[in-house]
């Protein structure tokens, strides 16, 4: 290229072109997903219980049960976000889990935020309280883990 001719500029890198989800959308979607959730262990639990049979007296102890509802949940959420990034609750209100590049999760960071989110919700909120103090209002789960929630923006 000769020396007078500019070079075209960098495209942004998915950092700076990725804009951060807004604390309101993220709680939005977090409660629509607690009723997906419902669903979705409702559906779990009701199909052992066929196969065992409904008239019987089926109730697993409280250390299992609590196993059983973790594994469930974990296969949900990393499922869908190493599949594209989004769970259903999140593609319903446009955003998306990417690592702090901009990329899609690995699944050891997928493993690393779902483990922390629930003590980040289970002890009182503490972790989502986290983003009224946040630089950048994401929740401690997420700065722990290297993730972020962004928004998505139309495709041209």
């Amino acid at each position: 290229m000769p020396p007078n001719q500019l070079k075209p500029p960098a495209a942004p890198s998915a950092r700076q072109s990725a804009e951060l989800a807004g604390l309101r959308r993220r709680l939005a979607s977090m409660l629509y997903e607690s009723l997906l959730l419902l669903g979705v262990l409702a559906l779990t639990f009701m199909v052992p219980l066929l196969i065992v049979g409904v008239g019987t007296n089926y109730t697993p102890g409280g250390g299992f049960l609590w196993a059983y509802i973790f594994a469930v949940l974990g296969g949900y959420y990393l499922w869908y976000w190493r599949r594209g990034g989004q769970t259903l609750a999140m593609q319903t209100w446009k955003l998306r889990i990417v690592d702090l590049e901009g990329k899609p999760l690995t699944t050891g960071q997928a493993a690393l935020r779902y483990v922390l989110a629930w003590p980040s919700v289970c002890l009182f909120g503490v972790g989502l309280l986290w983003a009224l103090l946040d630089r950048d209002r994401q929740f401690l789960h997420d700065r722990l883990a290297g993730t972020r929630i962004v928004l998505l923006t139309p495709t041209k």
